[in-house]
């Protein structure tokens, strides 16, 4: 018993540690300092676009003339994948724009500046995120091999040739293809298996690009030089008498800007007035610790936020937060109430600081009354709906009914049988669509049992995903 006390005693205090370590300010003063490193190089190259790759890279930088959207687990060893919804091609305009915000790397960019400049981040230790070392590389792979087998088939190569057409009819197109370069390029860092494993399925994802609708053909017409990607990291030795004029290369840059120092150690830093741990990619998993604060909040503010201090930033924070959804409200926008998980009891631990997260939830206005934080079961405002984790005693509650959206099964023992509902929602890191697919069912479940008046339970594995 004595060593299970000292064991949680560890654990708690390791907790704190970590939680005091993750701390809002010293997330933005980390985003703030890699800014300035995105700054510098952003200036070797003025002429390039800045672009940020969703979510983690908007961060880093006050402005961007756009965003795209690649994502690391489509780099993935285990889960390499070329991904269709994901091309960062401008197909219908209109509708991407609607439904991703500007998440677009546009073919418009290559043709008008030459290239672009990515911004993300990783908070792995690696110099490079796998967005960047793997899934960017094979996209523009991809979009090259693609190209390549439109201009080909264009010129009649590998076909036969009809009434005396030859390669002469076609000349200096025939001549830009054939120096078209289609390999596949990655980083140093990369295994040799993996690039062979990489390089095996290139031409099914090539395949997949050409009968999915996209318009090869006026991307081939925009795009004078095949794409390449470079990368940049913290790490990286840049001669400034010698950077190169892009205009000179004979491809198409996409300069991979990895903003954070790579490194899973936390550094004390000193400033002017304030010390504080850095974070390597702390710009990543935003709702974890930005407590509602967002890039183009943080950027209209940075001066306020940064120079008030460790002891202060989180309720500066809470302030411009709460300025903005009233702004938005008062206008008919969007502009949702920001809920924060509720610390623990203060005989739970000895320092309730401002590492320590917000203490009351906000859900239609109603504070943490209504919190039954002995169990862990957080009712959502005056409504029949609460939250908990799978480790919450059901027993212990006068819930009603469960939705179970772990992907285990639970010990429930209710009166009704039929008000208990299991749907395994997978993490979208595993299975992005699992989510898509359970969601009906959970909707239905979830309407019979609140129109009856029946208090349901909605759970998952930590309590704070549903």
């Amino acid at each position: 018993m004595a060593d299970d006390t000292a064991s949680m005693s560890i654990y708690r205090a390791s907790r704190t540690i970590k939680r005091k370590q993750n701390s809002l300010f010293n997330s933005l003063s980390s985003i703030h300092e890699d800014s300035i490193f995105v700054s510098e190089i952003a200036q070797l190259s003025q002429e390039l676009p800045l672009v940020a790759n969703m979510r983690c890279g908007l961060w880093y930088a006050k402005k961007f003339h756009s965003s795209c959207y690649f994502k690391s687990t489509d780099g993935h060893t285990n889960n390499l994948s070329f991904n269709t919804s994901r091309l960062n091609l401008i197909r219908n305009e209109k509708k991407e724009q609607k439904e991703f915000g500007s998440r677009i790397v546009s073919v418009i960019l290559f043709r008008q500046r030459g290239g672009c400049m990515i911004v993300d981040s990783t908070r792995k230790g690696k110099r490079f995120p796998d967005s960047m070392s793997k899934t960017i590389p094979i996209w523009t792979c991809v979009l090259n091999r693609a190209i390549l087998n439109y201009r080909n088939k264009m010129n009649g190569i590998n076909k036969p040739k009809e009434g005396g057409t030859s390669a002469q009819n076609c000349g200096t197109i025939v001549q830009e293809s054939l120096e078209w370069d289609s390999s596949l390029h990655l980083p140093l860092r990369v295994l040799d298996t993996e690039k062979i494993r990489i390089d095996s399925k290139l031409n099914e994802w090539v395949k997949v690009l050409e009968t999915s609708g996209v318009d090869i053909a006026s991307i081939s017409s925009l795009l004078k030089k095949p794409l390449r990607p470079l990368w940049i990291s913290q790490k990286t030795v840049i001669w400034l008498n010698e950077v190169p004029d892009y205009h000179d290369w004979d491809f198409t840059p996409i300069i991979l800007i990895s903003a954070s120092a790579s490194s899973d150690i936390y550094r004390q830093k000193t400033s002017s007035e304030f010390s504080w741990n850095y974070i390597a990619g702390a710009g990543d998993d935003e709702e974890s610790w930005a407590r509602g604060l967002t890039p183009i909040l943080f950027w209209n503010n940075v001066y306020d936020i940064i120079s008030s201090g460790p002891d202060v930033c989180n309720q500066t924070v809470a302030k411009i937060v709460e300025k903005d959804r009233v702004f938005r409200s008062q206008r008919g926008q969007n502009a949702p109430q920001v809920s924060v998980k509720p610390k623990k009891s203060a005989s739970t631990w000895s320092n309730q600081s401002q590492d320590q997260p917000l203490d009351i939830i906000v859900a239609n206005g109603i504070s943490g009354d209504l919190l039954d934080s002995d169990h862990g079961l957080y009712w959502l405002g005056l409504t029949n709906l609460a939250v908990c984790s799978t480790k919450y005693n059901i027993k212990s509650s006068n819930v009603d009914s469960v939705l179970n959206c772990d992907k285990n099964q639970i010990l429930c023992t209710l009166e009704d049988s039929e008000a208990y509902l299991h749907v395994p929602v997978m993490d979208s890191k595993f299975d992005r669509f699992s989510l898509q697919r359970n969601l009906p069912s959970a909707l239905n479940f979830a309407e019979l049992h609140l129109k009856k008046g029946k208090r349901l339970a909605v759970c998952c594995n930590s309590g704070q995903d549903q």
